[in-house]
Order: C-alpha cells, then sequence, then structure tokens
C-alpha cells in the first residue's frame, strides 16, 4: 500500500509523490537464522530501501549483514567492492574515535557485507538503521548501494557506515540478512521508490 505524504518524508526520501514510495515488506523476525526477501525486487522501482528496527542479536559481538543474488543465482555470494567506516564514543565518556575499518570492505569480494559490527546482546542492546540499493534491476551497470546504522556496540554508542556497488550487470533479485554467529531477533521493512 502507498504510504502518506508525511510517512514518506519521516523515510528521508521528502519530495516523493505518495504513489511512488511503496512498503512491499514489514516483517517481524524471532530468532532467525537468516532473513531471506525473495520476491518483490523487479524494474518496477529504481530504488528499494530497507529499514532495519530493533536487531538484537542472540550472540554477543556479533555483525549484522548481507548480501545478494543475482536473477536465477543461489548462494548469496555476488562480487562487491565496498568501503566501511564508524563513529562512536563510549558510554563512560572515556573514548571517542572515527575511522576508516579496512577489515570490513571488499576489494571484488564475494562475502557477506558487514553493516553494524560487535552488535551488543545485552536487554537494552540492539541497532537499527537502513541499506539503500539502486537500480537492482539494472541489466547494464553494476548496483550501487549505502547504509547507515545506530547501536550499541560492545559498550560504545556508534554510527556505521557501509557504501560501495554489486559488481554484476545481471538483475539483482534476492537479498539475505543475517547475523555472523547465532540468531537476531528485530523488524525489517522493505520499501520500493520509483
Amino acid at each position: 500500500m502507498p504510504l502518506g505524504a508525511n510517512k514518506a518524508a519521516i523515510m528521508g526520501v521528502a519530495g516523493v509523490s505518495t504513489a511512488d514510495v511503496v512498503l512491499l515488506y514489514d516483517t517481524d523476525h524471532s530468532n532467525a537464522t537468516t532473513v531471506s526477501i525473495t520476491s518483490g525486487i523487479d524494474s518496477t522501482y529504481g530504488e528499494y530501501i530497507f529499514k532495519f528496527y530493533k536487531i538484537n542479536p542472540a550472540t554477543d559481538a556479533a555483525v549484522f549483514e548481507f548480501q545478494v543474488n543475482a536473477a536465477g543465482e543461489s548462494g548469496y555470494n555476488e562480487t562487491m567492492t565496498t568501503t566501511f567506516w564508524y563513529a562512536y564514543h563510549a558510554e563512560d565518556n572515556s573514548a571517542a574515535d572515527i575511522g576508516y575499518v579496512t577489515s570490513r570492505d571488499q576489494a571484488e569480494g564475494t562475502a557477506f557485507q558487514a553493516l553494524a559490527t560487535s552488535l551488543n546482546n545485552d536487554a537494552d542492546g540492539c541497532a537499527a538503521g537502513e541499506l539503500h540499493i539502486f537500480n537492482p534491476s539494472s541489466t547494464t551497470f553494476v548496483k550501487h548501494f549505502y547504509s547507515r546504522m545506530a547501536m550499541m556496540h560492545a559498550e560504545n554508542i556508534a554510527d556505521m557506515h557501509a557504501a560501495g556497488y554489486i559488481n554484476v550487470t545481471a538483475a539483482i533479485d534476492e537479498i539475505q540478512f543475517k547475523m555472523s554467529s547465532g540468531n537476531f531477533d528485530g523488524t525489517i521493512k522493505m520499501w520500493g521508490v520509483k
């Protein structure tokens, strides 16, 4: 169903008409090993926005990550070139930093891409954020993406960013989210934007 103009503005896509932003997927997950969205990603929309709410891992210090499948493929192992950086501030004000994380980027890699690292699994710890993927149905160009996640990272408050491109010219029609270790709870939503 189409989102109203106020919801579109809150999502960060202000100026888009109500018929141009459509909620396609909205599911609460409990104790999920993986979340695979295998339908709804097609040529109808030029941008797909994934929103994450209350993402909480069962395993302390797990990494929340994603990968995709090209049309007709399986295994969630498409080639990516990515970058990853973060800013954090300790809850007790003892430390703060900002930096590029070379261990979380990929240079023509096929691994799952980190969105949020070292997530705290305390009862009050969780992550929230978003992932944008552009023109996934193109059969001419690579697929660009960027993400931003806010979370409790170990005992710090963190803001993490990933960006890059999926280096395939085939259409992308499936996406999977998981933790690097263990299961997770949380809500995942997907919007299509014309």
